[in-house]
């Protein structure tokens, strides 16, 4: 199978966004913005595997459209949680990156489906 960076990179921030809402929730508190940050953290990788089957270029450039707008809300969130003391410093840096890694990768595959030429 042929690698595809986008699929494993959004696959393991899902997987990571599920882990760190696990951390947020332990206490028993389960605010709306903790559903937000989950939420939005796990679109961006199925939106991708939805991408995959696209019934043409134009449903593709859609649903990484969706995609990368996922990921910059769940950049927002990110930023929110660390301002209210939910992530300390290091815990937002980290995922911080990992999402931002993400938009950028996606910036690039939306841009380069605009604009390069489908095949005959």
């Amino acid at each position: 199978m042929k690698n595809n960076i986008i699929a494993d990179k959004s696959n393991a921030f899902s997987i990571r966004v599920t882990n760190a809402f696990k951390y947020l929730c332990a206490n028993g508190k389960r605010i709306a913005m903790f559903d937000q940050f989950l939420n939005s953290g796990t679109a961006i990788g199925a939106l991708v595997h939805e991408a995959e089957f696209a019934q043409s270029r134009k449903d593709f450039i859609n649903k990484m459209s969706i995609a990368l707008k996922e990921a910059n809300e769940n950049k927002y969130w990110i930023g929110v949680l660390h301002s209210g003391g939910y992530f300390d410093d290091a815990a937002h840096n980290s995922i911080l990156e990992d999402c931002k890694e993400l938009v950028a990768i996606l910036v690039s595959i939306v841009n380069t489906a605009k604009t390069t030429t489908p095949p005959e």
